[in-house]
């Protein structure tokens, strides 16, 4: 559905697609009772689940491990003022099944820095929402001109 601001609602199976284009996004989680950001490479599982590589001993693991968080990623053009942001919301887990794991160091993306025990991390996709932008809008929202 269209709306007044430029912007577009998507649906799930559409979100899920661009989701998997995205090289980065961001994990929302708390950090000592406060809201925390960090951007991570990811993949998307078949299913939908965004799937995180990070180190085993890592505070990242201990505190996304059975919490519900936040997932966004987007992509813009400025110059064309259009893109894209998803974002899902889930409860994460640290995957401890082996068969699981197995299948998973087959198929995820590797992480970006490596380290000597790593785990992964399931989000299971709850919440799922996106919006597209339309390009050719001003900044206060009124078509650009020819």
């Amino acid at each position: 559905m269209d709306s007044d601001d430029g912007s577009r609602e998507l649906g799930r199976p559409e979100c899920l697609r661009l989701l998997a284009t995205a090289p980065i996004g961001r994990i929302v989680h708390t950090r000592q009772a406060l809201p925390a950001v960090v951007p991570v490479e990811f993949g998307v599982d078949g299913d939908g689940a965004v799937l995180l590589r990070i180190a085993a001993a890592s505070e990242l693991a201990r505190a996304l491990d059975g919490v519900v968080v936040a997932f966004e990623a987007d992509a813009v053009d400025a110059a064309a003022r259009s893109g894209w942001s998803v974002l899902v919301t889930g409860r994460a887990a640290v995957v401890t099944d082996r068969a699981e794991a197995a299948r998973l160091e087959r198929t995820a993306p590797a992480s970006p820095v490596p380290s000597r025990e790593e785990v992964f991390v399931r989000i299971e996709p709850e919440l799922v929402s996106g919006r597209e932008l339309v390009g050719g809008r001003t900044r206060y929202g009124l078509h650009a001109s020819a």
